[in-house]
Order: structure tokens, then sequence, then C-alpha cells
């Protein structure tokens, strides 16, 4: 009985370190890799703006967006309210994404930018899209990770940051 429970627990610590070397790999192989990463995958085929509005929000719990329904408090998040012409505004928004760690801006023109952001130790990517209605005065924006179920709160804090980031730069621009 003693000798199966050691070698029971000796099998376990063999499945622990191939499953840590396993883990480490992946991590260094992210690391030290440019371009796609193993867990960057495709870029969605619903990215951008159709008839005035961004992709819904996904199941899952790791997307925000300021065009959810007010109802949905896991996806709904308030768009970015802006003072200005829209020009404006969009410098603004491009200068902090471009600014902002991991970012990558794809593609953008007058009223709409589209990022991904990139996760620094596994390489996971976050879309990010903002959409403006001038008329509205705001900015709407998605988040959404690409992979995955939980985000821990990464895409919501993302859009907070740059939420805050936008309203000092237009404090500052105001005076």
């Amino acid at each position: 009985m003693l000798r199966n429970a050691k070698i029971a627990k000796n099998l376990w610590r063999a499945v622990a370190l191939v499953a840590a070397g396993m883990v480490a790999g992946v991590a260094l192989h992210t690391a030290f890799t440019r371009g796609d990463t193993v867990f960057a995958w495709t870029r969605p085929e619903n990215l951008g703006v159709s008839e005035g509005r961004l992709a819904p929000p996904r199941q899952t719990p790791n997307c925000v967006s300021s065009q959810a329904e007010p109802a949905d408090a896991l996806h709904v998040i308030a768009p970015i309210a802006f003072t200005g012409n829209t020009q404006r505004a969009m410098e603004t928004l491009t200068r902090i994404v471009d600014g902002m760690q991991g970012s990558s801006i794809v593609r953008q023109d007058a009223s709409y930018l589209y990022a991904e952001y990139r996760s620094k130790l596994m390489g996971f990517v976050d879309d990010v899209e903002f959409s403006v209605a001038e008329k509205a005065g705001v900015i709407h924006v998605r988040s959404a990770s690409r992979l995955g179920r939980r985000d821990y709160g990464v895409n919501r804090a993302r859009v907070e940051s740059i939420r805050r980031r936008f309203a000092a730069a237009q404090a500052a621009a105001g005076r």
C-alpha cells in the first residue's frame, strides 16, 4: 500500500512537471516571437460599423459595449463623451490608443478606429473598436477578447482608462 502511494505521488509530480514545462514553453515562445502567436487566432469577421452600430457583445463575459442593451449589466459600458468636432476627438483618441502598451491600430477613418491589444506575457488579443456618433457627442466603444470566456475585467478596465485619459486630454485642450 505504501509503495502504491509513493508511485502515485511520483506520477503526479511527473505530470505536474510536464504541464509546467508546456506552459513555460508556450510563454517563452510567445514572449520572443514577433507577429501572431498561438493565442492570436484570426481577426473576427464582424468588426466595423453596420447601420450605425458596432457588433453586438458576445455572450461571454469578456466583452463590453456601449451599444449593449442598458439592462445587460454584464456587457454595457458608457460611451466616451466628447466636445468639439469629430476630427479633434478622433485625433485625441488615436494618440491615446497608439500610446497604450500592447496596442496596434489596424484600421481608422474619420469616424471609426479599430485596434488590437496584445497581452504582454501570453499574447492574447483583444479587439477594440470606436465609432463616433457626432450628433450625440459620444464615441461608442466595443472591446472583446478573442479567446476564452473570462477576462477578469481587463476589457472594462481598458475602456475606463481610455475614458479617463480622453477626458483629461479634452480638459487640457479646453484651457
